[in-house]
């Protein structure tokens, strides 16, 4: 007679054992607040240049916020042109990503960004949210991506500005820089101009394809 096995094949000892540690990757929704000028004549119209007043090391994350917004101000009717070439209005972008403690009560606390401030920077090793997990043993919300726009005429007066920003997890897809940077712009210029001083959620799915 042959002795029963008691052990169990190794291919589901594995897959038990991802089943037991695997986790979803955390993705929040896109938090975005807008301002709107009281006489904004000109907005959404006619040339418009791209700027980036503060110093922002990380060329892959320079690239890829351009890109977005560039496609964003275009869709609303722009002709975004090209750096150094005079515009009737000019975007100020700003842009900053920063890790989120884990509090030591398993509760995130808010975490506020202002309008063209920033709590840290995509030169400063954040960038690409690579080993990154402060949310402890299960994943949860690590780091905070956010964008600002402030959109001017040619004088220096301001028309618009806005803030979008997303808590997420490192295994997040949206934790990746070109996806970060076309949800958050995708958020941002969302039924633009959008309401003076609202703020507004909105679920990455329904950005998806923007």
């Amino acid at each position: 007679m042959r002795p029963v096995r008691l052990l169990a094949p190794a291919t589901l000892v594995a897959a038990l054992a991802l089943s037991g540690c695997a986790t979803s990757p955390y993705t929040g929704p896109v938090e975005v607040t807008r301002f709107v000028a009281p006489d904004p004549a000109g907005l959404g119209q006619g040339t418009i240049a791209l700027s980036f007043p503060d110093e922002l090391g990380n060329a892959a994350a320079r690239a890829a916020f351009t890109s977005a917004v560039t496609k964003e101000l275009t869709r609303l009717g722009y002709t975004v042109v090209p750096e150094g070439v005079p515009a009737s209005q000019t975007a100020a972008i700003r842009t900053s990503r920063s890790g989120i403690a884990a509090a030591t009560d398993n509760r995130r606390g808010p975490v506020n960004v202002g309008v063209g401030g920033q709590t840290g920077s995509f030169g400063s090793g954040l960038g690409m949210g690579v080993g990154i997990n402060l949310g402890g043993g299960r994943e949860s919300p690590s780091v905070m991506t956010d964008l600002a726009v402030r959109i001017s005429r040619d004088d220096g007066t301001t028309l618009w500005e806005g803030r979008s920003q997303i808590a997420t997890g490192v295994k997040s897809p949206y934790s990746q820089i070109t996806t970060s940077a076309q949800t958050l712009a995708a958020g941002l210029f969302r039924d633009f101009p959008g309401g003076n001083g609202e703020t507004v959620t909105i679920s990455v799915k329904k950005l998806q394809g923007n």
